[in-house]
């Protein structure tokens, strides 16, 4: 089994943050932003608030060396992508947005693994959020 790795009889999970597997965790929490995302009419015409959370599981390599930004995955670059994306247009699903942003992470080879969380927090009065969370990997790289 490669390490770090966790397998039963159906799936192999990757860990977040491994020791074993040189992994570091990069997370971006509860990012609030206005886009253009519905299936109906009057989510068209008006951008919506939305919740997003990104957690990497970022293979270190060499790890950081000499203090510099430049040997690291930088959130500032996933908040900054993340911005660009849901300014891009509009979608009409919050999988399709999801499935965008895993795209964005998933395009630096050092990434292994990510989880994106879309919510919409504006949808139903007596409800929090709704939304999806999805899980992509990157393991042939």
């Amino acid at each position: 089994m490669t390490a770090g790795l966790k397998q039963d009889a159906k799936i192999t999970t990757l860990p977040f943050a491994d020791l074993a597997g040189s992994l570091r965790r990069v997370f971006v929490r509860d990012m609030v932003m206005h886009t253009s995302i519905g299936v109906y009419d009057h989510e068209k015409e008006t951008p919506q608030r939305v919740r997003i959370n990104l957690d990497l599981a970022v293979l270190e390599g060499d790890g950081v060396q000499n203090d510099d930004i430049t040997t690291v995955l930088s959130y500032e670059d996933l908040v900054v992508g993340t911005r660009r994306i849901c300014q891009d247009g509009h979608v009409n699903l919050v999988e399709t947005l999801g499935e965008k942003l895993a795209d964005m992470c998933l395009a630096d080879t050092r990434v292994r693994k990510v989880i994106v969380r879309v919510e919409k927090l504006d949808v139903f009065e007596d409800v929090a959020a709704v939304g999806v969370e999805i899980e992509r990997h990157n393991i042939a790289r």
